[in-house]
């Protein structure tokens, strides 16, 4: 929930970039809303308005700062840590679904009416879904005017808009610019190619943020043909809406540089949405963290490396998929089982970076009638991934943004050959859950027996609802691969 009011002038008048997402600040003497940590001058008290929403301030009359780009922050954590309705319509909305589905299909996923579904954004969110979205789409928009040179009627359809007055509209009540001064006040792009389109942009993150057991987690697991790491960069494919993608992710001290290769530009925002949930960037590491130190057990821990993330995934489907392939293995044994996978079933692409990228991951459709001893294991650990990849394919398990975390875990764990481990990881790392805890983890259990946890369970108890964070703090105690950025490139 929003803070109250005198919370959010204390904000105000420190500059806390804590609070950067969390609300809004409308100034009713210059029309402009802002970010918390706005360097500007503080407003007067009187003057100042408060919204849960970017979208709600724009709904409200007001265009975004020029200065501190509020529409440009990190997303409410709140979304990640909830569960509820709200939170699954704010991930969807964030997906990309109402631009492509329409408020009819994002009511239709959720099993909830239209009407619904407006009362809670608009209790919760101060907007309808539509201005959520078309925050959203003016956001897209920018992003385009100031990386490519995309014309500016191939910019607006690919943000989502259904016409350039409309384009040029929400661009003028958003920003107070045109989209051509928006274009101009930005250096150019390099120029993007005629068959993917090209585009560098800066993630922003809450700090701190500690990107060793993030990136370390994603290079050591990485299947080949579908990730890599290469030039100090985590590079993989994307399936997205609208055909395939590429990015190459790199840490930086205040943001991750991604570059993106989009075979269609209508994906910018479902591709920004999941290289973002993929690192856990909308986290509060400073409310994590906080609460995990509270234990002297994880304390010093914590104060070593502040700031870890939850390493998540792009696609919740995949990571399920590759969940099953690393039951009771080692992770080098996990890699070649999925490369061969891909090899075999992956859809093809052509790596516009010049690397090793190769296939898409398969679909959850494509793994359904695997021939029988396909895979170098029991016939066993086969069954359930086929199993499994029936039950995503026919949607019986949904693990897309909007899904129900606790009827996910039960129809996952009603399957059979999945157990406690891999529910708790598909929970952590495709539904985002910030709670999963695998206690059953080799990794976890070596922690707790150094560490001297010998009610491991009692003591975690204490650390909700934070234990998928407390799994990255115990996983840093065994000297792994991932928990560090390869040397060699970083």
């Amino acid at each position: 929930m929003m803070p109250d009011r005198e919370t959010c002038l204390a904000a105000v008048a420190s500059r806390d970039a804590r609070f950067d997402g969390a609300f809004f600040t409308a100034v009713t003497s210059t029309g402009i809303y802002c970010r918390p940590s706005c360097p500007a001058r503080t407003p007067r008290p009187e003057n100042m308005r408060f919204h849960p929403s970017a979208a709600a301030a724009q709904a409200a009359g007001f265009r975004a700062c020029r200065r501190c780009r509020p529409d440009a922050v990190p997303g409410s954590p709140e979304w990640d840590v909830r569960a509820d309705a709200t939170a699954r319509i704010m991930r969807l909305i964030g997906d990309g679904v109402v631009d492509r589905e329409g408020v009819e299909g994002l009511a239709s996923r959720l099993g909830y009416s239209i009407r619904q579904v407006q009362r809670l954004t608009r209790e919760e969110l101060g907007a309808s879904p539509l201005s959520l979205a078309r925050a959203q789409r003016a956001h897209t928009a920018r992003v385009l005017l100031t990386t490519t040179d995309m014309a500016l009627v191939d910019v607006a359809f690919a943000a989502g808009f259904g016409s350039l007055r409309t384009f040029n509209e929400t661009l003028g009540q958003v920003y107070g610019l045109t989209p051509s001064a928006i274009r101009g006040r930005a250096s150019r792009h390099e120029g993007a190619s005629s068959a993917v389109v090209e585009l560098a942009l800066r993630l922003a993150f809450r700090r701190p943020f500690n990107p060793s057991n993030v990136f370390g987690h994603l290079a050591a697991t990485a299947v080949p043909g579908v990730e890599e790491w290469r030039e100090g960069a985590y590079r993989r494919t994307l399936r997205l809406p609208h055909g395939p993608g590429f990015v190459a992710l790199a840490p930086r001290p205040d943001h991750v540089a991604a570059r993106l290769y989009l075979s269609d530009p209508r994906d910018l925002t479902p591709a920004i949405g999941r290289c973002r949930r993929l690192l856990d960037l909308d986290a509060d590491p400073v409310a994590v963290d906080a609460a995990l130190a509270a234990d002297p057990i994880l304390a010093p821990l914590v104060a070593h490396a502040p700031g870890r993330r939850v390493p998540r995934t792009v696609e919740g489907d995949e990571f399920a998929l590759r969940a099953v392939l690393g039951q009771q293995v080692s992770t080098a044994a996990a890699r070649t089982h999925a490369a061969r996978l891909v090899a075999q079933y992956g859809e093809p692409v052509t790596d516009p970076m010049g690397g090793g990228l190769t296939h898409l991951f398969p679909t959850a459709e494509s793994l359904v009638d695997l021939p029988a001893g396909t895979l170098a294991f029991p016939a066993s650990r086969q069954a359930t991934l086929t199993g499994l990849a029936d039950a995503l394919a026919s949607g019986r398990v949904d693990l897309s943004p909007g899904a129900d975390r606790e009827e996910a875990r039960v129809r996952l764990a009603a399957l059979r050959g999945i157990g406690p481990w891999t529910v708790e990881m598909v929970a952590m790392r495709s539904l985002g859950d910030p709670d999963a805890f695998p206690i059953t983890d080799l990794g976890v259990r070596r922690a707790a027996e150094e560490l001297g946890l010998s009610d491991l369970a009692g003591v975690a108890s204490a650390w909700r609802p934070w234990r998928a964070y407390a799994t990255q703090y115990l996983w840093a105690v065994d000297d792994h691969p991932i928990n560090t950025v390869p040397k060699e490139h970083s």
